[in-house]
């Protein structure tokens, strides 16, 4: 069985492996269109393949896609309104920037081990207390990136509408792809693409070990150079993809009968890598609008 390389997706696949099969589900990915306007109808690459879960009896109501698109908005809603919150305070206190920045990730992080590791992605209060945290960080360094990094005098409110409206072009761009079957989500796959996130991750890691010791520029990763746009180019296009292997992750739930509050672990999946992927744009477009 594939396997998400999302640990908190793949955690909400493995904790509800023991859902009946639905064959012909009505509320899977196939009427995703109707949850998200303009999305289009969300086919099932896989229909002809038979995913054999172990047969145990589902108590309560199953998962449909109305509960995934309503969950998520409600996670994104919570997380936008802090991030808003967290810039605005910034903006009248420069000096909150780093506490703000470094609590929300922190605990964010802490948050997504919980979840993930304590397999509790369904849990909706740690769902919804990752958006609140995690939207501290979203906006403090959004305020950082916007309008302290750049030099060229580039709108603040110009280059966030950017990094927003790419990032959900992305992701609407991605499900694009996955309804049409352009990428095929199989073992092969998702073992490439957990392979660069590693890849990924280590050098992060690297750099910053190498950067404690160099002034902070490591092996230039994030000093805005060439070699900084291209690696940031490559997070881009790895958070891209990763947006495949969730939606197919979520499209196996449904389709396996998973009760509804596997909704909470999807939407805490989609939001870890959307705000991964924003971040990413963001910190691109810093590059160059940049001295």
């Amino acid at each position: 069985m594939r396997e998400s390389s999302n640990p908190i997706m793949r955690g909400v696949v493995r904790d509800n492996q023991s859902a009946s099969p639905q064959q012909g589900n009505p509320g899977g990915f196939a009427g995703f269109g109707s949850g998200v306007a303009g999305a289009g109808a969300m086919a099932n690459q896989y229909g002809q393949q038979q995913y054999q879960y172990p047969q145990a009896p589902v108590t309560g109501r199953q998962l449909t896609i109305d509960d995934v698109v309503t969950k998520t908005g409600i996670t994104l809603v919570v997380l936008t309104l802090s991030a808003i919150a967290s810039y605005l305070a910034v903006d009248a206190n420069a000096a909150l920037a780093a506490p703000l920045s470094l609590v929300g990730g922190l605990v964010g992080l802490v948050l997504v081990l919980v979840a993930s590791f304590g397999r509790r992605q369904d849990n909706p209060a740690i769902v919804l207390a990752y958006a609140l945290f995690e939207g501290l960080f979203v906006g403090a360094i959004s305020f950082v990136f916007a309008n302290w990094t750049v030099s060229n005098g580039t709108s603040a409110g110009a280059m966030l509408s950017q990094a927003i409206l790419g990032t959900f072009g992305v992701f609407f761009g991605m499900l694009f792809v996955y309804k049409v079957g352009a990428i095929r989500v199989t073992p092969r796959f998702t073992r490439m693409l957990l392979a660069g996130m590693v890849g990924v991750l280590v050098l992060m890691v690297g750099n910053f070990v190498i950067g404690l010791f160099n002034s902070g520029e490591g092996f230039g990763l994030r000093t805005g150079g060439p070699l900084a746009i291209i690696f940031s180019l490559v997070c881009i296009g790895l958070a891209a993809f990763s947006f495949l292997l969730d939606f197919d992750a979520a499209d196996r739930l449904i389709r396996a009968g998973a009760p509804s509050k596997a909704a909470w672990g999807v939407a805490l999946g989609l939001t870890v890598t959307l705000v991964w992927l924003y971040i990413e744009i963001l910190r691109l477009l810093s590059y160059f609008n940049s001295d």
